[in-house]
């Protein structure tokens, strides 16, 4: 594994709320966890809500630290939007590692409530000299995603598809999907995560609860730890999410591990999210 250096980490940091397992590296996207076969394992689905899906009442809001610098902010919300979910999320650098390697990404994601298969995503990432569009359709119908790309820096278009699934989450929404799920000590689950039109296979399971403080207070949580079980990554990388202990189900923390580098989230505050 190449050495980590300090852009390679603040690439990381915002790279990772796009993310749920994510399963996100230093400069490593999370395309990149692609696994070798496009079809997921059979025990890996997604989990249809049984009764309608419950939105969060907040966007929340992250800062990210690595060791001592802070290294950004990130914030994640839910809308609904006409008949589908609307999944919102940012990242953007800050201190030192912005001087270094400069990011702003935007999110956004299309989600069926009644399946929670992910239908749309679009994404924009302005990540030091790289600036790049993506657009990716989840046709379930064909079992295909269709990624059209765009450079700005090249001015080359690209476009490709990939087998999928019959029904995927995506790195961002994966939160949302994963919240609400019966968490308790033990409980594991392995589902379909989606990024730029490649799936890979997650894997979940409940760690523990545990109290913790943070800027926004004292939390009785459970921690969740999430890993990607095919791919490049496989047993390379690990997320704990710690979400409160009660029906909110609230993302508290986070914290990331990639060989040497370990990166925390903590949520620094909720606010009401605009609706369309």
């Amino acid at each position: 594994m190449a050495p980590i250096n300090i852009s390679n980490v603040a690439g990381f940091a915002v790279q990772l709320i796009a993310l749920i397992a994510v399963l996100l590296t230093p400069r490593v996207s999370i395309s990149q966890l692609v696994r070798t076969a496009a079809v997921s394992l059979p025990e890996s689905r997604i989990l249809a809500p049984a009764r309608p899906f419950p939105l969060p009442a907040a966007k929340y809001v992250f800062s990210v630290r690595w060791q001592m610098f802070n290294a950004g902010a990130t914030s994640v919300s839910m809308q609904p939007s006409g008949s589908t979910l609307h999944v919102i999320a940012t990242a953007d650098s800050a201190g030192f590692p912005d001087k270094v390697f400069h990011v702003h990404d935007l999110f956004n994601a299309e989600v069926d409530p009644r399946s929670f298969c992910t239908l749309h995503v679009s994404k924009h990432n302005d990540e030091g000299p790289h600036r790049r569009d993506f657009n990716i359709a989840l046709d379930y119908a064909q079992a295909k995603s269709r990624v059209d790309a765009i450079d700005f820096k090249t001015s080359e278009t690209k476009h490709t598809e990939f087998a999928i699934p019959p029904c995927v989450t995506d790195v961002v929404s994966g939160f949302f999907y994963v919240a609400p799920l019966p968490l308790a000590p033990g409980f594991s689950q392995v589902f379909p995560v989606n990024d730029n039109g490649k799936t890979i296979d997650a894997r979940i399971e409940v760690e523990s609860r545990e109290t913790i403080k943070g800027p926004s207070g004292e939390f009785q949580t459970l921690r969740v730890r999430a890993e990607p079980i095919s791919g490049p990554m496989k047993g390379k990388a690990v997320l704990w999410v710690w979400f409160t202990d009660d029906d909110r189900r609230i993302p508290v923390q986070m914290k990331s591990k990639l060989g040497f580098a370990t990166l925390l989230f903590q949520l620094q505050k909720a606010e009401s999210p605009q609706h369309d």
